[in-house]
């Protein structure tokens, strides 16, 4: 089965975990935690997932606008509202963010050139199938660990820039310099139109990420000329034989679905460009040498 790359997520969340019953806990040390169908992820807590097979909103969620893209280079607009998005969750009785991951095979503290301390999780059971991921330290020491790495300069106003707060919560693994998250923005910008720039919201309904399993076929067809077909022979050399058939060559790209193979687009192609060699005594008219006219070029003084 195709798996997602392995990705980041930071808290304060919600993970709905399906058809994960041999998922890894290490935080960083191995936890045996059971069969677990819900995780919450507190505010400073981040885990790695691997070998998860898609992920997907389970609730709508509710994006504050204006857009703010500043930057054609950078997704600043997107890291805006993820942002609002994660104050928002952070704030008392505010709308938690909620995930569901299927067949995740593990769940990790990440690893950093920080110290390992910084990295430990604490996990609290809450219920059988239930648990709480936590940061070691309190949350004060993670937020003033967090501003102090990121090391502001000058007079800076934002962290919301470039040179600074990059990774996009909760997927902290993705920074604002992804082209697909660029491209993304840029097709957001364009639905929203002239609303992106205005103070109002909009929700996200529905979004889901998977792993698919693609793969090309090759095939051709053939078909016997008649006369009724119709097929236009002007432009064609007389002295080349016509064809008895005619062929077509076809590429397939098909999506791997359980046992079946779903195409998803066909597309004609010329795997062969034909090209005509001609003798060069077809050129010449089929006659000999000796009948081939002579011409002498005119004498060069200077030639010894």
């Amino acid at each position: 089965m195709p798996v997602l790359a392995p990705f980041q997520l930071a808290g304060p969340m919600e993970l709905w975990i399906q058809d994960a019953k041999d998922m890894r806990i290490s935080l960083p040390h191995d936890v045996d935690a059971g069969v677990l169908k819900k995780v919450i992820l507190a505010d400073g807590a981040v885990v790695t997932v691997k070998g998860a097979r898609s992920v997907s909103l389970r609730h709508p969620v509710e994006l504050p606008l204006p857009l703010n893209r500043t930057n054609n280079n950078f997704a600043s607009g997107l890291l805006s509202l993820a942002e609002r998005l994660q104050h928002a969750s952070r704030s008392q009785g505010g709308p938690l963010l909620s995930l569901r991951i299927v067949g995740p095979s593990s769940l990790t503290s990440p690893t950093s050139s920080a110290t390992s301390s910084g990295n430990k999780l604490k996990l609290k059971r809450l219920a059988p199938g239930l648990v709480e991921l936590s940061t070691a330290s309190k949350r004060k020491s993670v937020q003033a660990d967090a501003l102090s790495t990121i090391g502001l300069q000058g007079e800076a106003t934002s962290l919301l820039t470039p040179d600074r707060f990059t990774t996009m919560w909760p997927l902290t693994s993705i920074d604002g310099w992804n082209p697909n998250l660029l491209g993304f923005e840029a097709l957001l910008s364009s639905v929203l139109g002239p609303k992106a720039n205005t103070e109002c919201s909009f929700k996200l309904l529905k979004a889901d990420v998977s792993a698919q399993t693609f793969m090309k076929i090759g095939f051709g067809v053939e078909k016997k000329l008649s006369r009724g077909d119709g097929f236009d022979w002007e432009g064609f050399p007389e002295w080349r034989t016509k064809p008895e058939t005619v062929r077509m060559h076809f590429e397939v790209l098909a999506k791997v679905d359980g046992d079946k193979v779903v195409p998803e687009r066909v597309v004609q192609v010329n795997p062969v460009i034909a090209e005509d060699s001609v003798a060069p005594s077809v050129l010449v008219g089929n006659t000999t040498m000796s009948k081939t006219q002579i011409l002498n070029p005119p004498s060069n003084p200077f030639t010894l």
